[in-house]
């Protein structure tokens, strides 16, 4: 049973590009579905972080309009920052799941009991995960990964039925 499900930012939430102007102004790209996946995990009780290794005003914008808590920027030792949260829930990595696209989301990802990659992720992260997207990062990879995780569990219904009881 997946309790934690946490995310890399560039390449995965995002395509991985990052566009910087000459006056320092920054621009990602996110995918609404992500946001969507997000936010049903969270309401089936699914805790999410973020844990990404720059920091980024637009990020902890995107996090805070999905109302993610768990926003860690600049974390250079992303294993150390997930067993922190472990700890913190009183969770097992077996309850971890992990979504990254390069190597700095390596040892993360041994540590995750469920893990998963955009299909452009790096070979290296590719060839240890248990999930590769059909999509690439920034363009749904995360809303996949989440769907699937909620249909092993029985919650995808659940976040079905809330789009379909709006009045």
């Amino acid at each position: 049973m997946i309790k934690l499900i946490a995310l890399d930012v560039d390449g995965t939430l995002t395509d991985g590009k990052i566009c910087v102007g000459n006056l320092e102004y920054e621009t990602k790209n996110f995918s609404v579905k992500d946001g969507l996946g997000i936010v049903g995990a969270m309401q089936n009780g699914i805790k999410i972080a973020i844990i990404t290794g720059k920091k980024s005003e637009i990020v902890r914008k995107r996090c805070n309009e999905l109302g993610i808590e768990e926003v860690h920027q600049k974390i250079h030792n992303k294993i150390e920052k997930l067993k922190e949260l472990c700890v913190k829930y009183g969770i097992e990595s077996s309850e971890v799941a992990y979504m990254g696209d390069d190597l700095n989301d390596y040892s993360a990802m041994k540590f995750s009991g469920y893990t998963g990659a955009p299909k452009d992720a790096a070979e290296e992260i590719l060839e240890i995960v248990n999930f590769i997207s059909s999509k690439n990062g920034g363009e749904g990879a995360v809303r996949e990964f989440i769907e699937t995780i909620l249909k092993q569990q029985g919650l995808w219904e659940n976040v079905i039925n809330v789009y379909k009881n709006m009045k």
